[in-house]
């Protein structure tokens, strides 16, 4: 087996990839810096590259996060729970999460998870009505989904 050492990456070549990266799509301060520790940039010029992708507003947290809730309830089909966690996981600020949380649509969001349900519903197997909203509980709450909401939306089922 062999291995190759890649030689560290330039402060140049560092910058170039990471603006690309952001001019296609959202990241954080915490994903970009995970690629670039991949890539072996020193720690200084990581530095230098995330602030000047903060000044130029390649990297806006506020926005990603943003971005990122809509995104994981849209296509993921993920309750808020889930999705502040997962922000939390990438060291962002809680005002941030908070404003990102703040904007998924109530209607949308209660869409979803109704839509999850009916689509869960046939596939399962429960012996009395007990258990069925058991099952589908434990199923929404595993998605992220808060649990008064998803009570409310069960009992609607019956």
């Amino acid at each position: 087996m062999r291995t190759t050492s890649r030689r560290p990456t330039t402060y140049e070549e560092a910058l170039n990839k990471t603006t690309a990266l952001c001019s296609g799509s959202e990241y954080c301060i915490h994903q970009i810096r995970e690629k670039m520790e991949k890539w072996q940039v020193a720690p200084a010029d990581m530095d230098r590259v995330i602030d000047y992708l903060l000044d130029e507003r390649y990297i806006d947290e506020a926005r990603f996060c943003r971005a990122y809730c809509h995104d994981k309830l849209r296509y993921n089909h993920w309750g808020r729970i889930k999705i502040s966690q997962m922000l939390r996981l990438m060291h962002l600020d809680k005002i941030d999460i908070q404003e990102g949380i703040d904007s998924i649509d109530e209607d949308e969001y209660t869409a979803i998870l109704e839509a999850l349900i009916k689509a869960k519903l046939p596939s399962i197997k429960a012996n009395s009505d007990y258990e069925r909203n058991g099952k589908l509980i434990r199923f929404a709450l595993s998605r992220g989904f808060e649990m008064d909401l998803i009570c409310r939306l069960v009992k609607q089922e019956e």
